[in-house]
């Protein structure tokens, strides 16, 4: 659950994260009129900032957000390559993952209320509902607070799962696309599909598709003549 106050009243709410993450301990209700500075800096400092204003500006805020986060003091940006550049691989990898959970949280700081229905009440807010059932499922019946940013998320993976993606290795189109559902990886990048479409097969009675996501190399398969393909997924 997530909790605020607003006008003396204390309110709370379900907590919505895909990802896992915490609900913020500390959350201020903000609008239109909040400088983009200083939403930077309540995100850095783990403050959730709830939107009660117009939807569109709160996609601008968020933007706002991505370039601060990206735009680091030339001091700053000098330490960290020098930390880079002296690690081993492996702590070079862990510094940049660790930077890039520290910019995915101050990202998933600027929060959207949600109806019981998956509704927004915000002026200008999209109807996201349809989007929000395919990932998450029928509406649990109860208002919820979830990140602007996961919830963009899902209109991407809408969008991605209505239109389909064109997988030229599957044949001529209409029916090479690939419809993925959220939570997958979208096969927009062939490189891999190129891969498995040109490679030798030791063999056309059986093939295994472990971690299947999409399905698209288990389709592959099958056009390339495979008898039986086993696609499996956690």
């Amino acid at each position: 659950m997530i909790s605020w106050s607003d006008s003396g009243q204390t309110h709370e709410a379900r907590w919505r994260s895909e990802s896992g993450a915490s609900a913020p301990r500390r959350v201020v209700v903000v609008d239109d009129t909040l400088p983009a500075d200083t939403a930077y800096r309540l995100a850095c400092e783990g403050t959730g900032l709830l939107w009660q204003g117009d939807f569109q500006n709160a996609r601008m805020l968020l933007q706002a957000l991505m370039r601060r986060a990206d735009r680091k003091p030339r001091k700053v940006a000098a330490r960290a390559a020098e930390k880079v550049a002296a690690a081993t691989p492996a702590e070079a990898f862990h510094l940049h993952r660790q930077a890039q959970a520290q910019r995915a949280r101050v990202l998933s700081a600027l929060l959207i209320p949600l109806e019981a229905d998956y509704g927004i009440a915000l002026r200008r807010a999209p109807d996201l509902r349809q989007a929000c059932e395919e990932a998450w499922g029928p509406p649990p019946g109860e208002r919820m607070v979830a990140s602007l940013r996961e919830l963009l998320g899902l209109v991407g993976a809408h969008e991605w799962r209505k239109k389909g993606v064109e997988v030229p290795a599957l044949g001529p189109p209409p029916n090479n696309r690939i419809h993925p559902h959220y939570g997958v990886f979208s096969p927009v990048r062939g490189e891999y599909v190129d891969l498995v479409a040109a490679a030798p097969l030791p063999s056309a009675a059986l093939a295994f598709d472990i971690g299947t996501g999409t399905g698209v190399l288990a389709a592959l398969l099958v056009r390339r003549g495979v008898q039986q393909v086993v696609a499996t997924e956690q």
